[in-house]
């Protein structure tokens, strides 16, 4: 998995003599972009994650106190 850190943190080799090759600054800027939205993407995981145990949480709650019993099952009241 590729965390927003490492994104910032990468570096590209200059091809050729001074400034050939790519431009450091807009390489710089696209990088900060790819790793805002990583951030942010990494962020909807975790609260959708903790969402669903929620939710995962109520169904078994709601389960088991609507889920009928041995007893019921075999017919006796």
């Amino acid at each position: 998995m590729l965390w927003p850190s490492q994104v910032r943190s990468q570096r590209f080799r200059l091809v050729g003599f001074g400034r050939r090759g790519v431009d450091p600054e807009e390489v710089a800027a696209f990088l900060d972009r790819v790793a805002g939205d990583l951030a942010w993407a990494y962020g909807e995981v975790a609260s959708l994650r903790e969402q669903n145990a929620r939710i995962k949480d109520a169904l078994r709650s709601w389960q088991s106190r609507h889920a009928p019993t041995a007893r019921d099952l075999a017919g006796y009241r």
